[in-house]
């Protein structure tokens, strides 16, 4: 039996989770890692640290399965997207890597706006502008420490990082790169013309080549070998950018089913083999895993991570009670609301989170079942938007750590009036990328190990008009905190 590995690296948790050939999880290992935020607006990651709790969830998964390193035939990595690690012309960490909730950029990408820049790269880019992009990251260190800036040797995003210290190789993996506002959509190269742009010319040369999620990047080194229990020579492929591996594990194979995502981010996907000229809203598009096909998506950090926030702080709770709590109130009949904008904003620059209607009587609860509903609310503002350029979805399947809890899922339900679909896979970011390294290797199609199964969840037709009057409201409290800022 062969067997492969996939390395999910995301906004909370770093987890390694080893598949045999047929798809079957054979050993899993997972690690908390820290985001640095000691300033304001800063979201960062020590890259070295990363790298070490890597190996070892790496290594753990490996001891757990007691498979044979030798038996693992490849190694593929989904991560997050957009922010930036950097390596200085040595190839060494160069500080802290700034991740893709990071806000510090945010006067720069309000001064790019008012100069109509989003315009202008959109037709090449397919990207919005973001403060957690890769471009944004740039022109900041350029204006603030430009030491910093003008020592990069290389630019990477987490899993090009990650393979580098797995191989030693530098690529930049194309379903990641080519959301980074430094790539022409079309003819899916770099373009110096958006670095001349963005004003930050000066590290284009810095970009690694490119390279494809099931190409082979590179082989385990000696040195990684030993840190992670890896056989020296296993080849690492290219990999993906998370939200393509769980598209990928969700079954998108038309446009009549999106994929939700709920995680650090809520993310929207849909698969389409054609660039819509037609559409008013720039959506954003990136490459798709396979050929010829792009992911279109929509998204912000308005998710879960709200709820591990709180419950951060109310450290007596834990999901079942919460969720058995949430489940004995009453659907949406609860007069508080939450604006979840602790991360970043879908509405506008420099929103933050907060709650409205509080009275004496509430309980902590009240205010965590507004956590849940908040999380929806924010969602539906990506899937009011993707109905445009996906009118005859009528099926979302959802996928992220909330698929866990029934409530949840039943709010979303009955929120939208649409069917979910919850695909029985674990650990779709490992499992996205351990299924690209097997079809590397073997030749074989994807989706023939996809598990079909999944749990189902239709609208209680009763709670649709409740969930949606108190969504009437939340817009309307979000309308008037814009007035704020």
């Amino acid at each position: 039996m062969n067997y492969y590995l996939g390395i999910d690296c995301g906004g909370t948790f770093i987890k390694a989770a080893l598949f045999d050939s047929t798809g079957k999880l054979q050993g899993i290992a997972r690690q908390n890692v820290s985001v640095i935020s000691e300033q304001s607006g800063y979201a960062e990651r020590d890259p070295q640290a990363l790298w070490q709790i890597t190996a070892q969830v790496v290594k753990t998964a490996i001891e757990q399965s007691q498979v044979d390193a030798q038996q693992i035939k490849a190694i593929g990595i989904s991560a997050q997207g957009k922010g930036a690690f950097f390596l200085d012309k040595n190839h060494r960490p160069l500080g802290r890597a700034i991740l893709s909730s990071d806000q510090r950029s945010l006067e720069i990408v309000k001064k790019w706006q008012a100069e109509q820049i989003p315009e202008k790269l959109y037709p090449l880019t397919r990207q919005t502008l973001w403060t957690g992009h890769p471009v944004s990251i740039l022109r900041w260190l350029k204006e603030h420490e430009r030491e910093r800036y003008d020592r990069i040797g290389c630019i990477l995003m987490s899993h090009d990082y990650l393979r580098f210290c797995l191989t030693g190789e530098l690529f930049c993996e194309e379903t990641n790169i080519s959301e980074s506002n430094l790539y022409n959509m079309e003819t899916g190269q770099y373009d110096i013309q958006l670095a001349k742009l963005l004003g930050i010319e000066e590290v284009f040369d810095k970009l690694p080549p490119i390279i494809k999620p099931n190409e082979i990047a590179g082989y385990i080194t000696a040195k990684a070998a030993e840190m992670t229990g890896l056989a020296e020579g296993t080849p690492v492929v290219g990999g993906l950018f998370d939200v393509v591996s769980t598209a990928l594990c969700a079954g998108l194979e038309d446009e009549e089913k999106l994929n939700v995502v709920l995680g650090t981010w809520s993310v929207v996907s849909g698969i389409t083999p054609h660039i819509d000229e037609t559409q008013s809203i720039p959506f954003v598009y990136g490459r798709y895993v396979e050929k010829n096909r792009f992911i279109v998506h929509e998204a912000s950090p308005t998710s879960s991570g709200n709820l591990e926030w709180f419950l951060n702080r109310f450290k007596h709770l834990d999901y079942q009670t919460l969720n058995t709590a949430i489940e004995a109130l009453p659907p949406a009949s609860s007069s508080v609301l939450f604006v979840p904008f602790l991360y970043g904003s879908n509405r506008k620059l420099g929103m933050q989170a907060g709650f409205y209607g509080l009275q004496a009587h509430h309980t902590e609860i009240h205010l965590l079942q507004a956590v849940y509903e908040g999380v929806l609310f924010s969602l539906m503002h990506h899937l009011k938007r993707m109905a445009k350029r996906f009118p005859d979805a009528t099926v979302l399947r959802v996928t992220g750590g909330p698929t866990k809890s029934k409530i949840w899922m039943q709010m979303l339900a009955d929120l939208t009036g649409m069917k979910l679909e919850i695909p029985l896979v674990e650990e779709t970011g490992c499992f996205g990328a351990a299924l690209v390294a097997m079809e590397t290797i073997e030749g074989m199609d994807k989706k023939s190990l996809l598990n079909s199964a999944m749990e189902t969840f239709m609208p209680n037709k009763a709670n649709f008009n409740a969930y949606q009057e108190k969504y009437q409201r939340y817009l309307k409290f979000v309308q008037a905190l814009e007035t704020l800022v």
